[in-house]
């Protein structure tokens, strides 16, 4: 790591919206290390992260790069000073291909018109970067799934030189693999003498990969330490400001009646004769590398994507029920929390309250159909505080809100629905390490109640510490499932790597 002067250096840096955001930061990145943000969802580290990258302008405070003064006003002027970012929420067009999403902005022509052999070609190269040699770069990227879209924009962003990179929550819908392949793209840069700020709440990486670690808490900087340091109890404890509880362990329980079987489902050659059940007073896990077919399963179960085959059955119903949509779903009591909050999950543009009711305003109106306001305030602050959403009001549009705070509302919203069959696909994707553990316990309490509940998940520990059963996908099926006690992790990943070993 350079020990020398800082490339970039940005001091007293402020921004508020409804409130103060950020509080007079000053940081600084070297050339060829990786500096790690933490902190607790709201903290302001998307924030500050934008700043950098000009999608967002500061109130006050200066910053310089190179020691020269760097004020972007846009991600262009930004990127063109050699600064570029990979978002946690994507950035990418759906109606493009991926190889034109990659090169876009430099697309390979011959007398005005694109070369599109060419263009194939460089996207491959690209691609083999990151692990993505099983996708088309001509296909669609509203085909993919959010892992395989969120490599795909990794891969847009190491297609350029870049002098600073900002690294927004980059394994947050990947796997394990995936993940060990960004990190060695992280070295190589890191190697080149490029300056990585990389933002994430998953503790083990932050220690891994860092050389330094700044921590925010409520919009200010509470320290900057080397890693080696620091411990991960302390880093911890500076972001939340107190003790953190022991994560939730789950005893073998004794479930209920069967609350949802599923039966032969199918969806073209990602979801293949998928069959399962899952009771009351269990949470039930699906484990699998990307591309497994675990979100399209639940996407099909949900109505979200029409099924090719299949039944699904209810308690102990003889006939299956027909679901052909998400209203459907919904009103048979299924929900599904996707893992895509950004396009599938929340209305951006209105308010933290009109996100957490719009599901039953039915119940919340009069005579005539008229929103008894109070009422409606009343429960969208009842569940809003039960999951610690951070706001100002609960009149704050939701695309003001930091990532995991969107999910949190998200969460809310199904909660005050009131189902009796949950679905949680990622339900920790972007949330900081204090509120996991909230998510945990809510997840634990559902069952309790007699829930059936089910969680998809790419982070094997948090299945493992949470499920009463895991069910592994691999290439489409069901490939096994281990009761709580009969798992390892070796097991499960033997399982999930089961469908590819004869393709």
């Amino acid at each position: 790591m350079n020990s020398g002067t800082p490339l970039l250096a940005i001091d007293r840096l402020c921004k508020a919206y409804a409130g103060p955001v950020l509080d007079g930061i000053a940081f600084d990145l070297l050339a060829g290390e990786v500096h790690a943000l933490v902190g607790e969802n709201g903290a302001g580290k998307s924030t500050l992260s934008k700043i950098v990258a000009g999608l967002v302008q500061p109130d006050e405070g200066t910053m310089t790069l190179r020691g020269q003064p760097y004020a972007p006003h846009n991600k262009n002027g930004a990127e063109r000073q050699g600064v570029r970012m990979v978002m946690q929420e994507l950035n990418l067009i759906g109606n493009l291909t991926v190889a034109e999403s990659v090169l876009l902005g430099n697309l390979p022509h011959r007398w005005g018109w694109i070369d599109w052999r060419e263009l194939r070609d460089r996207a491959r190269g690209i691609f083999e970067r990151v692990g993505l040699t099983d996708i088309d770069p001509g296909c669609f990227v509203k085909s993919l799934g959010v892992g395989r879209q969120q490599l795909v924009e990794i891969a847009a962003v190491l297609a350029r030189p870049c002098d600073v990179l900002i690294l927004d929550e980059p394994t947050a819908a990947l796997t394990a693999p995936e993940i060990e392949r960004l990190f060695v793209e992280i070295a190589k840069l890191k190697a080149a003498g490029t300056a990585i700020l990389y933002i994430s709440h998953r503790m083990e990486e932050i220690q891994r990969i860092s050389d330094r670690i700044s921590v925010l808490r409520d919009g200010r900087l509470i320290a900057t330490r080397p890693a080696a340091e620091l411990s991960l109890d302390e880093i911890v404890r500076m972001m939340v400001g107190r003790e953190l509880g022991e994560a939730i362990h789950r005893e073998s329980v004794t479930a209920g009646p069967v609350a949802l079987r599923v039966e032969g489902l199918r969806r073209g050659d990602a979801v293949r004769d998928v069959s399962f059940e899952t009771r009351r007073g269990e949470i039930l896990g699906f484990a699998g590398l990307m591309g497994s077919g675990r979100t399209e399963t639940m996407r099909a179960l949900f109505g979200a994507d029409r099924a090719d085959g299949g039944e699904i059955f209810l308690c102990d119903e003889e006939k299956p029920v027909r679901i052909r949509s998400p209203r459907d779903a919904v009103r048979r009591g299924i929900a599904l929390l996707t893992e895509n909050r950004k396009e599938e999950g929340l209305l951006l543009p209105l308010p933290i309250r009109a996100n957490i009711t719009f599901l039953c305003l039915g119940q919340l109106s009069r005579a005539g159909g008229w929103i008894r306001a109070a009422t409606e305030l009343a429960e969208a602050t009842r569940w809003g505080n039960a999951l610690s959403v951070r706001c100002h009001s609960y009149e704050q549009r939701v695309d003001e809100l930091s990532g995991g705070n969107q999910q949190k509302v998200m969460i809310a919203k199904w909660l005050f629905r009131n189902c009796d069959v949950l679905i949680f696909d990622e339900p920790t994707r972007g949330i900081d390490v204090g509120a996991k553990f909230e998510i945990y316990q809510l997840l634990a309490d559902l069952a309790a109640q007699g829930k059936a509940v089910i969680v998809v998940s790419s982070d094997l520990k948090e299945l493992m510490a949470l499920c009463d059963r895991i069910a592994v996908m691999s290439a489409g099926r069901v490939a096994a499932t281990f009761r709580r006690g009969e798992w390892t992790q070796d097991k499960i990943m033997t399982a999930a790597l089961s469908g590819y070993l004869n393709q």
